[in-house]
């Protein structure tokens, strides 16, 4: 099956570069140059993977993502000329699974498409059955990639579900941001170490009961984080 890509941007000249470079390596590219044309797309047709510029002429990028996660469970790639780390960790915190600054190399852009489809795909992450922690508050099932907090279904980015279960693999033991990076993600680039503390602040959001006082995903100052949540017999 060919993986299809939206790709909003509203700038033809890299539009057409980063349409050539995707075709090249197998993909279907659909291209539209507003964020109203994004969600009318992806409601037509849900997409594999997202590319969207940030930069767009109607709706802002920021308010078009949050669109586009309503309509379907895809990865998605900001293209944006917003550069400092803080624009970047703040477009992890809207589930922007990654990041790409202007200018940018169409080959790196095909190599991180593929990578995130590769990390999206709901491989079977155990072969033994959902964890339980805390007396049944938290399900994680590696095999269907189902998350449930007090019985009630839990959506996650990929993203967010391979850090969650790196960490749950390993009750009590603590990653550093570089750790996870590897494990959970499987590649490194610039940067990502801090996007991490973002996808770590949407997990809390959604799984504890007090994301500000956390109980279950716990900051370890100067080293990175540990999963406190004590797995059921």
């Amino acid at each position: 099956m060919i993986n299809s890509i939206l790709l909003i941007e509203d700038d033809k000249k890299i539009a057409r570069v980063v349409k050539i470079y995707l075709e090249e390596a197998g993909f279907r590219v659909t291209h539209v140059e507003s964020g109203k044309e994004a969600i009318e797309s992806a409601l037509k047709e849900t997409p594999q993977l997202v590319i969207l510029d940030l930069m767009l002429p109607d709706i802002s990028g920021e308010e078009v993502i949050q669109e586009l996660k309503e309509t379907g469970d895809f990865p998605t790639i900001m293209l944006t000329s917003k550069s400092s780390e803080e624009e970047r960790i703040a477009g992890f915190a809207l589930g922007a699974d990654d990041y790409i600054v202007k200018p940018f190399s169409p080959r790196e852009l095909v190599y991180r498409v593929k990578a995130l489809l590769k990390r999206a795909q709901k491989k079977d992450l155990s072969s033994t059955e959902p964890m339980r922690f805390n007396n049944g508050f938290l399900i994680i099932d590696g095999q269907t990639y189902d998350v449930k907090k007090k019985g009630t279904d839990i959506k996650l980015t990929p993203t967010e579900f391979k850090v969650l279960f790196t960490l749950v693999s390993y009750p009590g033991k603590v990653f550093t941001r570089d750790e996870l990076v590897e494990k959970a993600l499987g590649y490194q680039f610039e940067g990502y170490e801090r996007s991490i503390d973002a996808h770590i602040k949407n997990i809390r959001q959604k799984i504890e009961d007090d994301p500000k006082n956390p109980t279950l995903i716990l900051t370890i100052y100067g080293v990175g984080y540990r999963f406190s949540g004590k797995r059921d017999a």
